[in-house]
């Protein structure tokens, strides 16, 4: 005789991780790492196939690759917070230029360098959040 398994009540789903990289490689990686550590994830290839989207996020995290085939990533930055998104964002790149680490700490957005080795990433992700949940409270 099989017994009913007790379940837990449905906990609400957290505000996503956004991940935009035009690489299917990195994007798939990233989502996967993500979805381990237990974040919910949403990917795209590029800033236009996120911002044709009705429910952007207005929460969570984003990770925004700088080269991408359609914009750049701050530009592509620039357009979501023009749609209302205030999400915290991180831009991941390789050997970003002194012109791009200003223009970065003029929009408050960190830099986490690929290659993508160790936890600065994860880390990057959890003080993004946990620092903008602080911020909304405060």
């Amino acid at each position: 005789m099989l017994l009913p398994m007790h379940r837990e009540p449905a906990v609400p789903q957290p505000d996503p991780v956004v991940v935009i990289d035009d690489d299917v490689a990195v994007r798939n990686s990233l989502q996967f790492s993500l979805e381990v550590e237990g974040y919910a994830v949403r990917a795209y290839e590029g800033a236009g196939k996120l911002l044709e989207k009705a429910d952007l996020p207005r929460c969570g995290c984003l990770i925004i690759d700088y080269n991408l085939s359609d914009t750049d990533g701050l530009t592509a930055l620039g357009k979501l917070r023009d749609r209302g998104v205030r999400a915290p964002a991180i831009l991941i790149t390789t050997n970003p230029s002194p012109a791009l680490r200003a223009r970065a700490a003029a929009a408050n957005v960190p830099i986490v360098e690929k290659p993508l080795l160790g936890n600065t990433l994860l880390e990057a992700v959890h003080e993004a959040i946990v620092g903008s949940a602080g911020a909304s409270r405060a």
